[in-house]
């Protein structure tokens, strides 16, 4: 059996780990928010229409922050038209997923879920058909305290208190074509930096995101960065990053690698962040919000689901809803310790998304929630990674990838806190155990309090409606401490997280 070694660093952590980096993704398309998260009609829905057993595996999936409404479904999006009696609110076409939007759930509705779950919200503004106007409404409207149209609205609507947002998205994939509004970077950045500032003189301590590249294969991708943080690096907190992961081809070597691809995004938006700040002369630190990552089958959108057709303007249409496998979940764990690897550039983080679409959580109309593959190493992460995240280096056996070369079997990152550890590992070997040993000297006597690991016997295997558990974490009985070392086996295709007590 193959081996492995791993050494962890506990003088020089990577940084301190932000809760929002567990945040998720709840958007107007498809089942997301109708027939997902809302639906009036349900056995367990609540006075607002809520789902409450939604409600509760949002609460287990230990989501702390949740990006709203957009996407995509934001650059034509009137947040206007989500406030007020239900009865009197507009139906409207949805241009980008080409559906019909009711606007029964809106910024109200959004607020009380919040609450519900224990989240709390992150609102993305149309900087796609709109300017700063409609953003400085926006803002005024959700936080500021009563005594002016727009804030005295809120109440009326029967919030007097207000939402108290903290952070915000300047638009959504600026640099896609795609989207409506599409302009180029030094226009973008321009715009966002006029917002930006215009926001900061109603609320000075906004958290502001400004637009990265959708993904790291945009030809602009690098360019966009050093050209958008140029105009506005000054004016914001954030700067996003999106990406979406599939088998390209039936190479699944190199879609479990996947989280090598996500460190090189990191890293090159790290270095371009860096190179602006030194050219700016700035005291300034900008992070990344990754607020788009998952897995995405996006060939089965672009071939079978895309909605076309002038008079074809479905509502809540079934978009997106990939059914999920262990390899799936063991890529998602994957990226999961890619994100807590880079700690100190990543302080808020969007599974995208939440439910039905693309989603840990799956639902039926008047039917049953359950947990998709990928819920638990997300939920699972959620729970234990906490306070700081430690540099590792890893020795051991490669594997080679078409897209990615060489990259390592294993990847693992530990985590610290106050009388807590936990290790999480991946084993990206198709066909081979690994033993890996972590060496954890200096963290206090390491006692192990639980495992977990997510494997089977056929890395196709998905929970589905009629198998909701075919797929779940077991623990992992080869774990064992001894001299402050800690010994595991790895199946082949698996995510193990090892949870730890430790003393001094």
């Amino acid at each position: 059996m193959p081996s492995a070694r791993i050494t962890v660093s506990t003088s020089a952590p990577i940084g301190a780990i932000d809760r929002r980096v567990f945040g998720s993704f709840v958007e107007h398309l498809g089942r997301c928010v109708y027939d997902g998260i809302y639906e009036p009609g349900h056995p367990t829905a609540d006075e607002q229409g809520f789902r409450e057993d939604v409600v509760a595996l949002v609460r287990e999936l230990g989501v702390t922050t949740v990006r709203y409404p957009g996407g995509n479904f934001v650059s034509g999006y009137r947040w206007e038209d989500g406030i007020g009696p239900r009865s009197e609110r507009p139906v409207r076409r949805d241009l980008a997923w080409h559906s019909t939007e009711t606007n029964q759930v809106g910024l109200h509705e959004f607020a009380h879920w919040n609450a519900k779950t224990g989240s709390e919200p992150m609102l993305a503004i149309n900087l796609g058909t709109r300017g700063e106007l409609e953003a400085l409404d926006l803002v005024e409207y959700t936080n500021l305290p009563t005594g002016s149209a727009l804030s005295d609205r809120r109440a009326a609507n029967g919030a007097e208190e207000g939402f108290g947002v903290a952070m915000w998205c300047l638009g959504n994939e600026m640099d896609g074509p795609w989207q409506l509004g599409h302009r180029d970077a030094v226009d973008y950045g321009k715009l966002a930096s006029r917002t930006a500032k215009a926001l900061r003189q109603l609320q000075p301590d906004l958290q502001l995101v400004v637009c990265g590249s959708s993904n790291s294969r945009m030809p602009t991708f690098g360019a966009w960065e050093r050209e958008v943080l140029e105009q506005s690096y000054d004016d914001v907190d954030f700067i996003s990053a999106h990406v979406y992961y599939q088998p390209i081809d039936g190479d699944v070597d190199s879609f479990l690698a996947s989280g090598v691809d996500m460190d090189r995004f990191i890293e090159a938006v790290g270095a371009t962040i860096d190179h602006v700040k030194a050219e700016r002369r700035s005291d300034k630190q900008v992070h990344i919000s990754f607020d788009e990552w998952n897995v995405w089958y996006q060939h089965r959108y672009e071939t079978v689901e895309k909605i076309g057709g002038i008079d074809n303007w479905p509502t809540a249409p079934r978009l997106l809803e990939d059914v999920y496998t262990v390899t799936d979940a063991v890529v998602v764990g994957s990226l999961l310790i890619s994100l807590l690897k880079h700690a100190d550039r990543v302080k808020a983080a969007s599974l995208a998304q939440l439910v039905n679409v693309i989603a840990p959580i799956m639902t039926e109309p008047n039917g049953p929630a359950w947990r998709q593959t990928i819920f638990h190493p997300f939920a699972i992460t959620s729970r234990l990674a906490s306070g700081e995240a430690l540099r590792t280096e890893v020795a051991g056996p490669m594997i080679g990838t078409k897209r990615f070369g060489d990259v390592p079997a294993v990847d693992a990152v530990v985590t610290r806190d106050a009388g807590t550890a936990a290790v999480f590992l991946v084993n990206r070997h198709r066909t081979d155990a690994v033993t890996v040993e972590v060496a954890l000297h200096g963290m206090g006597s390491p006692v192990i309090s639980e495992t977990a690991t997510i494997a089977d016997d056929d890395p196709d295997a998905a929970n589905t409606r009629d198998a909701q558990n075919r797929v779940v974490p077991l623990a992992n009985a080869s774990a064992t401490i001894g001299d402050d070392v800690l010994t595991v086996t790895l199946p082949p295709v698996s995510w193990t997280a090892v949870a730890l007590t430790t003393e001094g």
